[in-house]
């Protein structure tokens, strides 16, 4: 090699090296700069900030949003985050709630968890389809027009291909009684979906097998138990009930249960009188034998466990004793010796 290309090539090795170093300084620099910008706006701000993100938001869409809110230094940098995380196509709509000392991966998970706002209602056992109506509407969940309007909604679930065509609610009975944690803006379809769903999956994990051991349609179950969720109020009476209910439709008797007439009457009572017994409605066990055409109220899971286990009792009648619980008899004459005593 001539001594004039050892000088070029000796000129030209700290011009690389200082290229190389330049590169890597950039590569540094860019590197702690995104990281900056992947960490919170501000640690110290722990103030909540509201956000709703609109259904059908792109990530781009999303990460403007969140931007402008003040939540992350750059939409780019939450985007670029998202795609590097494989977030981005996960990211879900509805209320949040975040704050300026939250991270670009902490705000980005939530929003990928659809962790949004939520509230939780109860729904008492033995409620009726308009009773949850009236509770939602009560709490500001929904309209009447908006819960009205879901109950007319198609629902897809096996068990209601077996409601009866003269069931008052095709719903009554499904709805399952139970604590609801819920997105703040559910619609009212979505919480009958929900409500459907979770007694779906009650029934298939605790009740199929039971009901088919003891020949009974889901109708026929759920029916039950709606009559002893409004006669037992003592809990430890609900299988004796059920044994009662049982024995009186073995017998080809009328099950005159008081709670039938009261769910058929146009409007609401608490007692019933000798005049409503006497109304004509195939919902009136007073004067139509077997069951009613559907359920009465929606009931828990001990009233339909009840249902499908009642106990073994000769016991064909009961009267209430005023306190809750229930006096229960074999004959009609202990029976009317216990009205004397407990009501008359």
């Amino acid at each position: 090699m001539s001594e004039i290309s050892i000088k070029k090539h000796s000129r030209l090795r700290p011009a690389i090296w200082l290229a190389l170093l330049f590169l890597i300084v950039a590569i540094l620099m860019g590197y702690n700069y995104l990281n900056r910008q992947y960490e919170p706006v501000d640690p110290a701000d722990h103030r909540p900030i509201d956000v709703r993100i609109p259904a059908n938001s792109t990530a781009r869409e999303i990460a403007i949003q969140l931007e402008e809110a003040g939540l992350v230094h750059s939409a780019n940098a939450f985007l670029s985050y998202c795609r590097k995380e494989g977030l981005d196509s996960q990211l879900k709509a509805g209320h949040y709630i975040f704050k300026r000392s939250q991270s670009v991966s902490e705000i980005a998970g939530d929003i990928a968890r659809g962790a949004v706002v939520t509230q939780s209602i109860t729904i008492p056992e033995g409620y009726t389809v308009d009773q949850i109506g009236r509770l939602f509407v009560k709490q500001g969940l929904f309209t009447e027009a908006e819960w009205q309007e879901a109950l007319e909604a198609d629902y897809s679930f096996a068990f209601l291909e077996g409601v009866s065509p003269q069931a008052d609610h095709a719903l009554e009975g499904f709805l399952f009684p139970d604590t609801y944690v819920i997105p703040e803006d559910i619609t009212a379809q979505e919480m009958i979906q929900h409500m459907l769903a979770t007694f779906d999956h009650l029934w298939q994990e605790k009740l199929a097998a039971a009901a088919d051991e003891n020949n009974l349609t889901i109708n026929e179950t759920v029916t039950l138990a709606s009559l002893i969720e409004r006669e037992a109020q003592v809990g430890s009476e609900r299988e004796v009930i059920s044994g009662v209910i049982h024995n009186r439709l073995a017998r080809g008797m009328l099950l005159q249960i008081d709670a039938t007439v009261l769910y058929c009457l146009p409007n609401h009572k608490e007692v019933v009188t000798y005049a409503d017994l006497e109304i004509d409605n195939p919902y009136n066990t007073y004067k139509y034998l077997g069951l009613p055409p559907g359920p009465i109220a929606n009931p828990g899971l001990a009233s339909l466990e009840a249902a499908l286990h009642p106990q073994e009792h000769n016991y064909l009648y009961y009267v209430a004793r005023g306190d809750g619980s229930h006096h229960f008899s074999v004959t009609y004459e202990e029976h009317l010796r216990a009205k004397g005593r407990y009501i008359d």
